[in-house]
């Protein structure tokens, strides 16, 4: 069975982490609620600028910044459109929706949704 992904990359201050950490736990939280499969964030350690595109690069990433990746399995794109839906509309995300207390740039963050085509796991 092939699952659904969406992929989020974020600029993250380091001085922000703490915040960032506690806000990814309640989005998280909210995807799993309303019925994603698995929610994960991590926090960049070695990603390097390349020659023509990168993950510093794709985000601007600034001094003093790391870059989070998140992601997130549905069981299909329909089951993400409608979680999705049900995230955005999550009365305990309202304030954390507020682009003044995101602990990052907003504009800097891009995401997208993927279709897996493989997906392998010891003793399948």
């Amino acid at each position: 069975m092939s699952h659904y992904i969406d992929a989020i990359v974020i600029p993250v201050p380091r001085a922000n982490l703490d915040t960032y950490k506690r806000m990814s736990t309640e989005w998280g939280n909210a995807h799993l609620r309303h019925g994603a499969l698995y929610y994960s964030d991590s926090i960049s350690d070695d990603v390097q600028p390349g020659k023509l595109t990168s993950f510093p690069q794709a985000v601007k990433l600034e001094e003093g910044e790391v870059i989070a990746l998140a992601w997130v399995v549905y069981r299909s794109r329909e089951d993400r459109d409608r979680i999705g839906k049900a995230v955005m509309e999550d009365p305990q995300l309202k304030e954390s929706m507020d682009p003044s207390k995101m602990p990052f740039d907003g504009k800097r963050m891009f995401w997208g949704g993927f279709q897996s085509i493989i997906g392998l796991a010891p003793g399948q």
